[in-house]
Order: structure tokens, then sequence, then C-alpha cells
């Protein structure tokens, strides 16, 4: 098999999270994804503490470092900076998500590294864009998303705002789409540039909708959170509460096509004079709709509800928490879920591929590297460096 982005060699200077997921997914369709990191001090102990008889598993470093190889070294020392450069000549992609100002004072920066490979392709990363007042802050997703004007509507009136936590990952998926696209122009031009992606735009397009309902029409309704029993369907975007605590949602916005399937469900005769209209459920008698609702999803737990909805073909669903997905049969036979045999810590479950193609579909090559495991082969075999020599570099903690 094929993969789409084979032969691609991804230099990967990313220090946060979320950068590092969006270079993983180049490495998920075949591109060659080399890591620096810092050469780890000595006696430093690699993995995350874990609690008393837990696996100990690095579980952000897993996913955001899978399908890469890890050089450590230091970029600072005159030696290290020389094989740095090297490896910048070689790389087709360069990734980074450091302040600018800090780019600029260790020469990370475009102008810097494109005279090193002058049709590089440099994905950047930042927090709040290149430009304005605030392009040197530092890339923290909780900030980005207090900005964006989200958090304040996603509660029930009265209580604090929710934190969505999706910009960030909204911006891993651009940065990756990015460096795709800046490739293929970089194939039909021959020319390389910058790839911008910040969380601020990442967070925005995660509110793109509400953003641009408000940037369109205004008004004070879209500056605050909406009661479940104010929202003007009963049967579309309303939760109701079932009987063992779970919640179902119901998304049946043209109620004259579904009324008569949906009605017997809950108890209501579909002639019932008091809803026998899309304008009296959804206007005349809404809220005493809604009450009716209430009262028959409290009857019953959300799996007898479940069940109703996939025998009557009706759109309504339950809403899970994150134990679902790590064991729905869907999930893994779609390969979005994993199931890998981890040779530290045995079987392991892990996320898989958002996105397939029928040829050059993404896989799983390698497990995220500890610091410094493939120093020794990169450069030996990229760079042409002796066994020799690179135990110097190792004994003057130049690399790792």
């Amino acid at each position: 098999m094929s993969r789409a982005l084979g032969g691609v060699v991804v230099l990967d200077l990313t220090e946060s999270f979320w950068a590092g997921l969006g270079v993983a997914l180049l490495g998920d369709f075949g591109a060659e994804v080399v890591r620096i990191d810092a050469p780890p001090k000595r006696g430093a102990e690699a993995g995350v503490a874990a609690a008393p008889g837990a696996r100990a598993r690095g579980w952000e470093r897993e996913l955001a470092n899978r399908n890469k190889l890890s050089v450590a070294l230091d970029d600072r020392s005159p030696e290290g900076r020389e094989i740095f450069e090297r490896l910048v000549a070689r790389a087709d992609v360069v990734a980074v998500d450091r302040p600018l100002r800090e780019l600029t004072q260790r020469r990370l920066d475009y102008e810097t590294l494109s005279s090193l490979r002058p049709d590089v392709v440099y994905a950047r990363g930042t927090g709040f864009g290149p430009k304005g007042p605030d392009c040197d802050l530092p890339a923290i997703d909780e900030i980005a998303a207090a900005r964006t004007g989200m958090m304040p509507i996603l509660p029930q009136p009265g209580k604090p705002p929710v934190y969505p936590g999706h910009g960030a990952m909204y911006t891993a998926v651009m940065l990756a789409v990015g460096v795709m696209a800046a490739l293929h122009h970089r194939d039909e031009s021959g020319e390389g540039q910058v790839v911008d992606v910040s969380l601020l735009a990442g967070n925005m397009y995660g509110a793109s909708l509400d953003l641009q309902a408000y940037l369109a029409i205004g008004g004070e309704r879209m500056l605050h959170p909406v009661s479940r029993l104010d929202m003007g369907n009963p049967m579309s975007g309303t939760l109701y509460p079932a009987a063992d605590g779970k919640w179902v949602t119901l998304t049946m916005p043209d109620t004259d096509r579904w009324w008569p399937g949906f009605a017997p469900l809950v108890g209501i005769d579909p002639k019932d004079p008091r809803f026998d209209s899309h304008e009296k459920r959804c206007e005349v008698n809404r809220l005493e709709l809604m009450q009716v609702l209430e009262r028959a999803f409290h009857e019953h737990p959300a799996a007898h509800w479940r069940a109703a909805f996939d025998r009557n073909q009706l759109s309504a669903d339950v809403i899970e928490d994150y134990g679902f997905p790590a064991n729905d049969e869907s999930a893994y036979r779609n390969r979005y879920l994993l199931e890998l045999d981890h040779p530290a810590l045995g079987p392991v479950k892990t996320l898989g591929f958002p996105v397939f193609l029928s040829d050059g579909t993404p896989g799983l090559g390698r497990l995220a590297p500890c610091t410094g495991q493939h120093t020794g082969e990169v450069l030996h075999d990229w760079l042409g460096i002796d066994e020799d020599r690179i135990t110097e570099l190792r004994t003057q903690g130049v690399v790792g």
C-alpha cells in the first residue's frame, strides 16, 4: 500500500500537545517525522508518574509523538547547531510553535531556516496569530477559547462558563491541512512558504456557526446561554433526562415528518388536538409539550429509549460519556480506535485515525519514541556521522 506523504521529511520542533498532534497527522500519512528533543538531564527518568499499582503510560506523548523518530540535540551549542542546520537542509517541512520573539532570538524563524532550504514549508503554530498586539503571547488554548465567545453560552443559564477544549484539536488539523496544501503548491511551483495557524483562529472556527450568525444579525440573544426549556422546538436540540440520569437528545426539526412515529413512543396520541400541527407543537403549546416529554422520558432508563429510537428509526439518541466510544464496535471496525500489543505495557487501546483514503491511507508504523531513541540512527544514516564521532557528541552533551 502506498503512503500519501511517503518521501516527505518533517522536522518537528514543536513543544505543545496540539501542534505535535498536527505534525503526527503528517506522520500518520507516511511522512518521515524527526522530533528534535532536548537531551535529557543526567539522572532524569523517562515516563510519567503513575498512581501506586497503576501502569505508567504517557498518554499525551503517546498520541502526539506516534509515527516519529526522536533525536536528542542541543541546538544552542555550536556543534549542535551545525547538526541542526544539516537536518533543516534535508527537511521538506519544519514545524514550530514557540513565541515569535523566541523564534527570532534562537534563529528558528522562517527567514533563517529558508536560507538553508529555500523551498522549505515552514509550519508555524501561534496563540493569536503573527500580527497584532497579542502576537507574542504564549499559545494556550484556554486563553484563546476565553476570547472566542463560546464559553459563556455553553452552560445552562446561571452556571459558570464552560471551556469546550476543542479549539486545539481544530487547530492541529488546520496545521496538517495547511502543510499538505503548501506541499502541493511546492510541487506545482517549486516554492516553499509559511503556513500559519493559531489557537484563536481554531477556536473561532469551532464556533463558526454561532459566530457567523452574530456577525450577520448580532443581538443580545447570541451573547447569553439559552435554557433547554427555551428552545424553539421541543423535538430538536432539546435535552430530556432519562430515569437513570443520562440525557436524551432529539434531532427532529421537521416535526410533521416525525410526529406520527414519535408521539406513540412517548404516550401521546398523534391526533391529540394540543399537538396536532407543527405550529401547536413549536409555538402555541410548546411548553406544554416539553413538560409532557420531560415526564415521559423520566419513566425509563436511557437504554430503553435508545432501543425504542432504533426500532422506530427516529432521529434521536442518548448522550454518552467517554466509556461509550472506548468500547464501541463501529469505532474499532473503522479503526477510529486501535487495540495494540505495547512492548512495555502489554495490550493497550489508543486512538486511531479520523481520515481514510482508498489508497495511501494512514497507519501506525511507530509508537511514540523515548527521547533520543533515534539519535544515532539519524545522525549516521542521514548525515553520515560515524559512530566514534556520535559517541564524542554524546559525551559532550551535544546529543543524547
